[in-house]
């Protein structure tokens, strides 16, 4: 594609040599590592890197045009170069979003696209809609948390939601491959920071908001603006599944200017569930949807996984699939990795792995494996460093008031004191059924080695992960493989 048609998808103030300046444009990219000859460098004004500073790295690899910002121009940063063309626009983050679209083609009006974003939820709720479409014969692609998966290929993933230029290559791989549902995880982060700008979604889901990521945000408010952006950029063509029993639905479905469902148990929605029970093994409820009734039975256990199937069912039944298939998905549909994942044992008492890292998603576990277990709940669970230092007294408090036996560890502690981290979990704390072993394999021995016949251990904050990242070094670690480990060794 040429310059000129490329930078038509933005708004910016050009060098006057543009009318004789042209290239086919090979690619594009914020990271001059990255850039080659024929590329377009943006360059993205970041919390700690700036990346004017990077221009003249982007010029030596053969950058042939180069987009800054406003203020970068008028301080005059910016290298002056006779072989490239300089833009000028306001944010370059959004720049970066919809020159990406454009060089790609805008994948996303031949993929149709789901935006998944809450605080808790977002990735079950991807793989129950990934199971009804293959039910229904559809071809589905992931793109979140655990990984990005599409036509028997599976990839590492580095974000939740990657960035624009990764975002728009894989949209369209996935439409040359005849995928014709893209699900994506939208974090905070992302929409913050405009990487699903260009993304023309075909439908939206909101699973529920409850405070994370304050260390970014700053403000529970601006936590949700974030949120917000994915409903107010929807069509009017679009449509959005809204939890109806979140305090934010009200305001969500107000600015929402596509069609709308909803989901919930306490308020009349749309799609509900009644009449709900539960083991360790099941959940099984009265289903409600579309003028019809189905006893649905579950391998998902817990109220919230509960929300998580209406989120799906509510979409899938908006989108015009038979509720026969989407039960039919649900009930063959076995775990999500590390999300309230049961570890099999020979032994006498449940152990499970939740990716739980917030106080509403743990006390959400805890309650729901209060409520099927008949004895004691022995709870492993830290905090991560450089993370919402906030929240770590709350779930200190949540974890002590609502289990037996709490062991705090280590989680991720990164660049952060982990003494310092306990600190402030500690903090929080006002009862004394908890002890602390810093080593997570050692923590999650004694908490087996606790438990009794009939009892639940409950090992939480990272779920699917297989590492754990310290100050000077990241190592190989997965809670389900050291349960496993560690019973192995009990018997």
């Amino acid at each position: 594609m040429e310059l000129k048609e490329i930078i038509k998808s933005i708004d910016g103030s050009v060098d006057p040599r543009f009318e004789s300046f042209d290239f086919q444009v090979k690619g594009i990219s914020c990271d001059s590592r990255q850039v080659k000859e024929g590329f377009i460098f943006v360059a993205i004004e970041g919390s700690r890197l700036s990346g004017s500073a990077f221009i003249g790295e982007a010029l030596k690899n053969g950058a042939q045009a180069v987009v800054t910002q406003a203020a970068v121009r008028e301080a005059g940063g910016r290298p002056k170069s006779e072989k490239a063309l300089f833009i000028t626009v306001n944010d370059a983050r959004l720049a970066l979003a919809r020159l990406a679209a454009a060089f790609y083609g805008n994948p996303s009006s031949k993929v149709k696209v789901i935006g998944i974003t809450g605080t808790n939820g977002k990735t079950t709720v991807s793989y129950l809609i990934e199971a009804i479409l293959r039910e229904a014969g559809l071809a589905p692609a992931v793109i979140g948390t655990v990984n990005y998966r599409f036509k028997g290929k599976v990839l590492a993933s580095r974000n939740t939601t990657p960035g624009p230029v990764e975002l728009q290559s894989m949209l369209a791989d996935m439409s040359l491959q005849g995928v014709q549902y893209a699900i994506l995880e939208v974090s905070s982060h992302s929409l913050h920071q405009y990487r699903t700008e260009a993304v023309d979604f075909h439908s939206a889901i909101f699973t529920n908001l409850t405070q994370d990521h304050l260390d970014y945000h700053g403000t529970l408010e601006n936590y949700f603006e974030a949120k917000a952006r994915l409903f107010k950029g929807l069509s009017p063509h679009a449509f959005a599944v809204i939890n109806n029993d979140d305090e934010y639905a009200r305001r969500v479905k107000d600015f929402c200017k596509a069609d709308i469902v909803t989901f919930g148990m306490r308020r009349e929605s749309d799609v509900t569930a009644q009449n709900i029970a539960m083991d360790p093994a099941y959940a099984e409820f009265l289903l409600a949807a579309k003028d019809k009734e189905v006893r649905l039975r579950t391998s998902l256990i817990g109220h919230h996984n509960v929300y998580n199937i209406l989120a799906s069912v509510a979409w899938a039944v908006k989108e015009g699939i038979k509720i026969e298939t989407i039960c039919s998905a649900i009930e063959k549909f076995t775990c999500v990795p590390g999300r309230l994942e049961r570890i099999k044992s020979r032994k006498d008492f449940w152990v499970f792995v939740d990716y739980a890292h917030t106080e509403d998603a743990l006390r959400n576990v805890i309650m729901s494996l209060r409520r099927i277990g008949k004895k004691r709940i022995i709870t492993v669970f830290g905090c991560g460093g450089e993370r919402d230092k906030t929240k770590r007294p709350k779930m200190g408090q949540a974890a002590v008031e609502l289990s037996d036996r709490v062991i705090i560890t280590d989680d991720n502690p990164r660049s952060e004191d982990p003494h310092a981290i306990i600190e402030d979990i500690k903090s929080g704390i006002r009862k004394d059924n908890y002890s602390v072993v810093r080593d997570r394999l050692e923590a999650i021995k004694s908490a087996l080695a606790l438990a009794e016949p009939g009892d639940i251990v409950l090992i939480a904050g990272k779920g699917h992960e297989d590492y754990q990242v310290y100050k000077d070094k990241t190592i190989h670690f997965d809670d389900r493989e050291a349960v496993k480990e560690c019973l192995q060794s009990m018997s």
